[in-house]
């Protein structure tokens, strides 16, 4: 098995040719991680939620981390890591057009509104609150590939 660095460009395509990716957040040294749908546009990976327990400790600490990977032939795999922060694009005046384009960007593909959206079997007060759309900003991209040799 041979490792290697993927080159910026790479790690680009990589997060573009994927749709599900880990969300890292953390809030008073507690990590915290979610497996979540996103559309890549721009530097930034674009997503929809209910709020919750995620939502609330990004608005908390916006630094965030995100792994995105793919198996490749036999034991091959890449995985790309990406550094960044999370911004939320409310739904108001003077962030109009960047909710349009999160909304065109995700709605490319099929259900993409169903992991952000299904809640879980129990009930609470957060499913009666309002959907949130964010953003990352991706600060920060790294990623290895791994080849049979």
């Amino acid at each position: 098995m041979m490792i290697r660095t993927l080159s910026a460009i790479e790690c680009t395509k990589l997060l573009t040719a994927n749709r599900v990716g880990r969300l890292a957040c953390a809030k008073d040294g507690q990590p915290y991680i979610v497996p979540f749908y996103y559309a890549h546009a721009d530097n930034h990976l674009y997503a929809f939620s209910m709020q919750g327990k995620k939502i609330d400790w990004m608005r908390t600490n916006p630094l965030v981390s995100v792994q995105v990977d793919e198996h490749g032939a036999g034991r091959g795999w890449k995985s790309v890591i990406v550094n960044g922060r999370y911004e939320e694009l409310p739904d108001r005046i003077g962030h109009k057009v960047q909710l349009d384009h999160a909304w065109s960007l995700l709605s490319k593909h099929a259900d993409w509104w169903e992991p952000g959206a299904l809640k879980p079997a129990t009930s609470s007060d957060a499913e009666h609150l309002p959907h949130v759309f964010f953003r990352i900003f991706i600060a920060q991209v790294s990623g290895r590939e791994a080849i049979e040799s």
